[in-house]
């Protein structure tokens, strides 16, 4: 049994080790900024406080969780390489985190994903293999290199050392405002969200999950007390279109104090209301705690609330814009 089949098999989970994760990915990680703006202060009648992961490391959070699983890995394992699956952000992140760490990396993408998350991942020296959309595609690609590969298949969300790593975006956060009431970040597989949780447990503050309405299985999953499954490529959120695993859903179910679901017309608003008061550039799935905030003011008006901004990898092309960019 390898080290990481072991730990999986195990409730390794806990702010110990969050914090161990966090000195660990130190020397390879960015401690990102966290901003305010007087203007979404007002506008909310709380103190917003913004966690900007869409500065991390190939511009989302999942290096933090990529590196950390990686870093756990033992000489043998790096050697043979690793692969997995991902919309995008999670990809990139382990072709980054292999790179650096000299370990080779293939991704299984979905051929509909954003062509500015393909080549994120590309340019990092990844092999990248075009999937199908939607999870049995994803299960079969990784049915078959478990196979025919002596590669590790590192998990995009669903295993104890993702979820800490991605914890320590919540940890930095906590640590530059100690006085938070509660915390929200967007649940598509449930990494970020589950690590937030664990962090949040720690300090008593209230842990919301955000998420598309026309793709709620985590919303669903906590209604029916069991995994609901994906519901397909049904949002502008890319990087939302799964359902939670065995680990994330425990910990949410656990731990989270509720999902809360706001609709694809109020996501692009938030976005758009991010971009211009925070002067900073956010995907769709990072403006659905935005959206939350503004949709649910009962939960959030005169609290200190903490907003993870879970990436920035944003396909241009998409929105209409490319000609411009081409002129410029």
């Amino acid at each position: 049994m390898t080290a990481w089949q072991q730990v999986a098999g195990q409730h390794a989970l806990n702010l110990d080790t969050i914090q161990k994760a966090d000195k660990q990915i130190a020397p390879y990680s960015v401690h990102t900024p966290v901003l305010q703006s007087d203007a979404l202060n007002k506008h909310c009648g709380a103190s917003l406080w913004f966690k900007c992961e869409n500065l991390q490391r190939t511009g989302a959070f999942k290096f933090r969780g990529a590196c950390y699983a990686l870093l756990q890995l033992t000489e043998r394992e790096r050697e043979a390489g690793v692969f997995t699956v991902s919309s995008g952000n999670h990809g990139a992140a382990l072709a980054c985190a292999g790179q650096m760490l000299g370990i080779a990396v293939h991704v299984g993408v979905p051929r509909t994903a954003p062509q500015i998350k393909k080549q994120n991942i590309a340019q990092y020296g990844a092999r990248i293999t075009e999937l199908e959309p939607g999870m049995a595609a994803r299960e079969a690609f990784t049915a078959e290199q478990q196979t025919t590969s002596l590669a590790m298949f590192i998990p995009p969300y669903d295993h104890p050392w993702i979820i800490a790593g991605q914890g320590t975006a919540a940890l930095e956060l906590i640590k530059h405002q100690p006085n938070l009431d509660c915390l929200i970040a967007p649940v598509g597989g449930g990494g970020l969200l589950s690590g937030t949780c664990m962090v949040g447990q720690s300090q008593e503050l209230a842990v919301y999950g955000a998420e598309p309405e026309t793709v709620n299985d985590a919303w669903e999953s906590l209604r029916n007390g069991k995994v609901a499954p994906a519901k397909g490529p049904l949002s502008i959120c890319d990087g939302l279109l799964t359902q939670l695993g065995e680990h994330t859903f425990s910990i949410i179910r656990s731990h989270v104090q509720d999902i809360l679901l706001v609709s694809e017309a109020e996501i692009i608003s938030a976005m758009g209301l991010l971009w211009q008061q925070l002067k900073i550039i956010v995907e769709p799935s990072s403006a659905t705690v935005m959206a939350a905030v503004l949709k649910y003011p009962g939960l959030f008006e005169g609290r200190n609330v903490g907003l993870i901004l879970s990436g920035g990898n944003v396909d241009i092309s998409r929105l209409g814009l490319r000609s411009l960019f081409d002129e410029a």
